[in-house]
């Protein structure tokens, strides 16, 4: 049975090496003006469908008023709309628009084949363990976002 050091050490070990890798994948992500929140942003609009924008905030890890006025830009942009919601009309919804979906869809293209491409250049065996720990990653970040 692990002790509490162990698991220390063991999170210890795995917030260090997500904190190298997720600054290693910022590099690749596109660069095309889009935030890292606004992209987030629309991909959560996208994937779960419209939200009221105190969700949005909250979800985003974003004060109101910054959310607020990101969603200002983006639809300004035509990546999205806000409206009110059906059953309380004193709440706002920001919904995605096909522009939005568009532009969420060429980023992950780009992202795809950027991520591709260097996981061409590992050896089989590091693909491999790489694609065999998708799903219990897939899992952690279902847990951290819940």
């Amino acid at each position: 049975m692990p002790t509490t050091t162990d698991v220390s050490v063991e999170g210890a070990l795995v917030a260090s090496t997500f904190e190298r890798l997720y600054e290693a994948l910022r590099r690749l992500t596109p660069r095309d003006g889009l935030s890292l929140t606004a992209a987030s942003t629309l991909r959560r609009l996208q994937r779960h469908g419209p939200h009221r924008l105190c969700a949005l905030h909250l979800a985003e890890g974003v004060t109101q008023p910054a959310m607020t006025q990101l969603v200002t830009r983006l639809e300004r942009d035509g990546l999205a709309t806000r409206g009110p919601d059906p059953v309380d009309r004193r709440v706002v919804v920001v919904t995605i628009t096909e522009a939005g979906r568009a532009l969420v869809e060429q980023r992950r293209a780009r992202y795809t084949t950027a991520l591709a491409g260097v996981l061409d250049g590992l050896a089989a065996p590091d693909r491999a363990a790489i694609m065999a720990a998708l799903q219990a990653m897939e899992r952690l970040a279902e847990v951290i976002t819940e």
